[in-house]
Order: structure tokens, then sequence, then C-alpha cells
């Protein structure tokens, strides 16, 4: 049986040291990513995203495995059905499930699919979960006590929802939990730290042109125990910089840390819905739920957007993939130790 990897380490206000891991096979940008622990170390996993090509035709579904220590990743089964962009992923109990997404057709229409799509990184074999009720892509997700898994807003079809969506993996059954009260938004980033959930920014509809537009701001939500459905929801001050759009998020021991992402949205070919190509940030920075402070912690080794999530790996943060300056897909995976003496890259 594989356990979620334990978080045993400390974090202090130090910024990490990035070190280049081995690339992936491929470049991939937008692609979900999750880590495991295994008998023989931590694994991490990258699901789906847009090929190099960046068209419609490179929305891929394919399934990479790194066994962290190891020369090189190795292909694994493909995610069933078809490519996907903005789906999500988590680990419960061994097991990693992936979340929604939405398929790019030739003539550029879009559709948010409900697909729950279950791996068993024992086996390498997939199955089918329980669909969202409410299909969403470019959500935030998050786990709460290694045993459910809250989706927050994103965008369904034709508008983002409010909606928080609360799976459980031991029954593969779906609750609806407090909504947001700020805009609907896709794009936003977040963890859950504790008992609490953080977000920040993405990009909401807006009546005139460019359709879409940045919301800035950062929210809170504190879960109840006695009743994981109820959350409440509060605004907290803003991160240090400005607004992001798929930057990528985790919660770890303490503190929600946020990294990358760009002040320009874009829908998934890099250029912003303006016209001008989006530019990617290297600025690092964190949330501690505690003490209620944002604080700086350091800069990634070179700008990255698109990122649907950071993982942790034992006692790293790892970034897999993304997008680079003038719209480069990348193969690149960097991670950071997070016990190391304190350094700035």
């Amino acid at each position: 049986m594989i356990a979620v990897w334990p978080l045993v380490f400390a974090l202090g206000l130090q910024s990490p040291a990035w070190q280049a891991a081995p690339a992936l096979p491929r470049p991939v940008s937008n692609n979900a990513v999750v880590a495991v622990s295994t008998p023989s170390g931590p694994a991490v996993f990258s699901l789906m995203g847009l090929d190099s090509t960046v068209r419609w035709d490179g929305v891929v579904n394919w399934a990479f495995r790194w066994n962290v220590g190891e020369r090189s990743w190795q292909e694994i089964a493909p995610v069933p059905g078809p490519g996907r962009l903005a789906a999500t992923a988590q680990a419960v109990g061994g097991s990693i499930y992936l979340f929604g997404g939405y398929t790019v057709a030739q003539d550029g229409s879009e559709q948010s699919l409900p697909n729950v799509d279950i791996l068993d990184p024992d086996t390498g074999e997939w199955r089918a979960g329980t669909p969202m009720p409410i299909p969403v892509d470019d959500a935030v997700s998050g786990v709460w006590r290694d045993s459910l898994i809250y989706l927050v807003s994103g965008w369904h079809d034709q508008d983002n929802v409010p909606s928080v969506q609360l799976y459980d993996p031991a029954t593969d059954t779906w609750e609806q939990a407090t909504p947001i009260p700020g805009r609907p938004v896709f794009g936003h980033a977040g963890g859950i730290v504790g008992n609490s959930i953080v977000y920040v920014d993405g990009v909401r509809t807006h009546p005139a042109r460019p359709r879409f537009t940045m919301e800035g701001g950062a929210w809170r939500g504190d879960i109840d125990p006695a009743d994981p459905t109820s959350i409440a929801w509060r605004r907290i001050g803003d991160h240090p910089g400005p607004p992001l759009y798929r930057a990528g998020a985790v919660g770890v021991d303490g503190a929600v840390i946020f990294a990358g992402g760009t002040n320009n949205p874009y829908n998934y070919d890099g250029i912003g819905y303006n016209t001008w190509p989006s530019e990617p940030r290297r600025a690092v920075f964190r949330y501690d739920p505690d003490a209620d402070r944002w604080s700086g912690w350091g800069e990634l080794p070179r700008p990255v957007m698109d990122l649907r999530g950071i993982v942790v790996a034992g006692d790293r943060l790892v970034i897999v993939g993304g997008m680079t300056a003038a719209q480069w897909v990348s193969d690149s995976v960097w991670t950071a130790e997070l016990t190391g003496p304190p350094t700035t890259p």
C-alpha cells in the first residue's frame, strides 16, 4: 500500500535553493501534478496538459512518473479519454485522484468534463470514480486531513461557479460545501494547510472586451472539523506583488506557498485575452495562517506560468513543466529542499 508522503519538515522563513531535476520525456504545460510515497521513496506524476505545438490538437492525455532520485522519468498508461487542460490532481490513501479539465475542439470550442480518474500507483491501472456534480476546470484543489478533497470555484462551460465541491475518496461520493463569497474565478491558485483553505486571484468574466480580466484578492476559508461542509470564508490581506493567473501553489506544514504565474490572463496558447503575449514571473511567496501573514520567499530559477500546482515529495518542493518566456512549453523540472540552510537563488 502506498501512503501520502508525510510532511515531517519544519518550514523556516529562509528561501529555498532550487536545483534542476531530470527533465520530462516531452515538454508539457498546464499539466496536473501530484506526489505520493512508495516503499522505495516519493514519486511524482505529471498528467495530461499541452504539448509544444501550443495548438488545440496538442492537448494530450500523457502520464509520466518520476521516482525521486532516479535519473529519468517513465511514461505510464495514459489518462483514459481525451486529452484535457486545467485538470487538478490530489493523492489520498495511496491513490491518485484526477479531476475535470476541459477539451478543445478544432473550432476553438471548449467543454468542461466531469471526469474523476483514479490511478493505483502500485499497478499503474486507471479506474473511473463518481463524476463531479458540477464539471469544472481551472479549479483550486486541496486535501484536508488526508481524507477529503476540496475543489474551489473554477470554470464550468459558460462561466465561473462559486461552488466548493467536496469529494470523499473512501466512499466515492460528493457533497457541496459552503460556496465562496467573492467573485467566482478560474486560474486562481491555492492550497489547504491545517483547517484553512487559502486561494488568491484568478480571472473573472467581464461584460466588455476583453471578456476575461484579472480578479485580485486573497481569501481564506476555515473548515469546521465537526462539519467539513461548513467553511467560514473571509477576505485576507493581499499577497506581495501583482495579482496572478495560473501560478502554482501547495499547502505544506504550516504555510501555503505560491510560485510563478503571470499578471496577464491568457487562453491555453499563452497569448493574453488582450492580444498581448503573457509574461511569466519568478516570485515565490507564502502565507502563514497562524500568523495571518504574507512573506516573500525568494525566486524561481527562471520565470514560469501555466502551472496546475506544486507538489511536495519527501522534503522537496517540485515544479514540473509549465510555460516559460515567449510561450515556450518546458520540459524542465525544478526541486527545492526544504531543510537546507538559508539561501536565495
